[in-house]
């Protein structure tokens, strides 16, 4: 006989989820949303209609969570460039020499931007046109990346002491290229760009021999926890779920976590589903979106036993490191 988890009811899962944590389910949704509706349509025409469509929830719930279209954007901005600083730095930091930095963060830069187009239109080109707020902080992202770009640094050889404003002339001119490129969607990839912009950065600091050698150079291989992170397979991109993630949801998801192995009954009771064939339905949906699985040894007659996937123990895992 298959061993069963034991039914609770109502207080199965009381203290397991905080209403805070299902608004950030709920945000994330959101700002996903806004991502992609961006990416289309552009932030200009990004209203709040098609945002919440996308997501699927409603305007009540958008308007709890954020004061109106440029707050979304502003959160889905923050979102995006927090994809780009992790991977960035942490393929920044593991090299020793300051050209081998650069040549990899770039590479990992580009090679994100490639795998995530609408995380680098939102960056790069509609943040430009997003409202003040958007545009200050886009400019602080911007004196971030100059400063990393000195860190480290040779001394510039152009002139005695240096020539003014380097830094910033590589990274503006830098976007500028990929501004321009991510405007023409018809364009080659980025990552095809890598040779002439690491040109473009060595030049001031390493003088033109080394430009010259950069721009024929192949492009660096990444660390492979980096190439998970440019293809978005580590959790970290919640929201892209095409289903509306309630407190029923939450909690059907939470009871197969604590008890692996429970029937469709067993998961109506515990996450408090009135009818046994809403949660039915509910599970069916779940295992379409990968995140639980019916683990229902072969023989008539006998119920389901419902199991969180990886990806379902991950969505779970990230909420709670929240």
């Amino acid at each position: 006989m298959v061993a069963r988890a034991p039914v609770h009811g109502r207080g199965a899962l009381q203290g397991m989820l905080r209403p805070e944590e299902v608004n950030d389910f709920q945000r994330a949704r959101i700002v996903s949303a806004m991502v992609d509706v961006v990416a289309e349509v552009g932030y200009v025409n990004a209203a709040v209609a098609p945002v919440v469509a996308r997501a699927g929830v409603s305007r009540r719930t958008f308007y709890e969570l954020f004061n109106g279209r440029e707050d979304c954007f502003l959160a889905a901005f923050e979102w995006g460039v927090e994809q780009v600083r992790t991977l960035v730095v942490d393929v920044y930091s593991s090299q020793r020499l300051w050209r081998d930095k650069m040549r990899h963060a770039l590479a990992a830069l580009l090679l994100l931007f490639d795998a995530q187009p609408q995380l680098a239109r939102m960056c790069i080109v509609e943040a430009m046109g997003a409202g003040q707020v958007v545009l200050g902080r886009r400019n602080e992202v911007m004196a971030e990346l100059i400063a990393v770009l000195e860190a480290q640094a040779p001394k510039p050889r152009s002139v005695p002491g240096g020539p003014l404003l380097a830094a910033e002339a590589i990274v503006g001119g830098a976007f500028s290229v990929i501004h321009a490129r991510l405007i023409d969607r018809a364009s080659a990839p980025l990552i095809g760009l890598h040779g002439q912009l690491m040109g473009l950065i060595a030049l001031p600091y390493l003088g033109p021999r080394a430009a010259g050698e950069e721009t024929g150079r192949p492009v660096p291989d990444l660390p492979k926890q980096a190439l998970v992170r440019v293809r978005g397979e580590d959790g970290r991109l919640l929201g892209r779920l095409d289903m509306r993630l309630t407190y029923r949801t939450v909690r059907c998801l939470l009871f197969i976590g604590e008890y692996p192995g429970v029937s469709n009954r067993e998961v109506a009771e515990g996450a408090e589903i009135s009818d046994e064939g809403q949660a039915s339905k509910l599970l069916g949906r779940l295992a379409k979106l990968d995140l639980v699985a019916n683990s229902r040894p072969p023989g008539p007659g006998l119920p389901n036993r419902w199991t969180l996937t990886p990806r379902g123990e991950q969505l779970l895992s990230s909420v709670h490191s929240r």
